[in-house]
């Protein structure tokens, strides 16, 4: 398993993170074309839209969204 920061915007809010058995490059094949349509058509997904997609493209994989990790202070 990994952990992404996925960034598809210059919105530093509507990062992500994606915990998940894909790599990179899994991951980049699907999101990339969306955010390239997103960009030339002037339509919006959502990270729920990214995820559903990976999830649609490799359903055996394990894919986990999270937009913000718990922190832990000592």
């Amino acid at each position: 398993m990994q952990v992404f920061k996925i960034n598809t915007s210059a919105w530093g809010e509507e990062d992500f993170y994606l915990m998940t058995s894909l790599d990179e490059e899994q991951i980049k094949k699907i999101i990339q074309p969306m955010v390239d349509y997103e960009r030339e058509n002037d339509i919006m997904y959502d990270n729920e839209d990214y995820i559903n997609a990976l999830e649609q493209r490799y359903p055996k994989a394990t894919i986990k969204l999270y937009q913000d990790f718990e922190l832990i202070t000592f």
